[in-house]
């Protein structure tokens, strides 16, 4: 039973369903309290554990899964239910059997639904996406991106009445740590630091709210004053 990660002095019982001589099924009452609290499942017969199950807070309820899909020996996806609320709170998840967690997911609120979630799309082992749904309605409101995998997140995003649509953004393009480009949908309005020193040099608004921008100013020599100015009048290309 001590293969099955129970305690010598543990009540359990092991089972060899297929008459192999393996254990399939092991479960133990580790605390003594007449509840299972372990169970571990070889359900490929190869001698290892590749499903367990836990009852941490002994209340008689699985509240931890890990499982090894591959059955390389390796956990590839763990659930549990921290608070014991009968409601999953952590999920990780190895989709790609790298031994490196590429999605994440969390209900801080136990409302039972995810409002925190990482991702990690190339499998380098470094979450390129992190997304939360602030406000516990359900739909994700903000997120960051890190879309050259180097550890650092250049992309903002707000969704700041939860239509589904991003309202804000801020982006470094050059992933030196400076925000570049701020993107204020309720003002709708983009200012840019086209030469990264840190200071906004462009400013371009949609002043009808039609999707497209008719004003704009730009500082060309990079002194902190605008020098050009431009208007869409409606009658063709942009007036100065």
């Amino acid at each position: 039973m001590s293969d099955f990660g129970l305690d010598d002095d543990a009540t359990g019982a092991v089972i060899d369903s297929d008459g192999d001589g393996f254990a399939d099924t092991a479960v133990g009452d580790a605390d003594g309290d007449g509840f299972v609290d372990v169970a571990g499942y070889d359900t490929d017969g190869d001698g290892y554990v590749d499903i367990a199950e836990a009852d941490v807070d002994g209340d008689g309820y699985t509240d931890t899964i890990v499982d090894d899909a591959n059955y390389d020996g390796v956990a590839d996806t763990v659930v549990a239910d921290t608070d014991g609320d009968g409601y999953t709170d952590v999920a990780v998840a190895d989709t790609d059997f790298d031994g490196y967690a590429d999605a994440a997911a969390a209900d801080t609120n136990a409302d039972g639904f995810s409002d925190a979630e990482a991702y990690d799309a190339d499998g380098d082992g470094v979450f390129e996406t992190l997304s939360e749904d602030s406000d516990g309605d359900g739909v994700i409101d903000t997120a960051v991106v890190d879309g050259d995998g180097d550890g650092v997140y250049e992309t903002a995003l707000v969704d700041n009445n939860n239509d589904g649509v991003i309202d804000d953004a801020a982006i470094d393009y050059d992933g030196d740590g400076v925000t570049d480009t701020v993107v204020d949908g309720s003002e709708a309005t983009i200012a840019s630091d086209t030469n990264a020193d840190g200071y906004v040099d462009v400013v371009a608004e949609d002043t009808t709210g039609e999707g497209f921008v008719d004003t704009a100013v730009v500082d060309t020599d990079y002194d902190g004053v605008a020098d050009v100015g431009v208007v869409d009048l409606g009658q063709g290309p942009f007036q100065a």
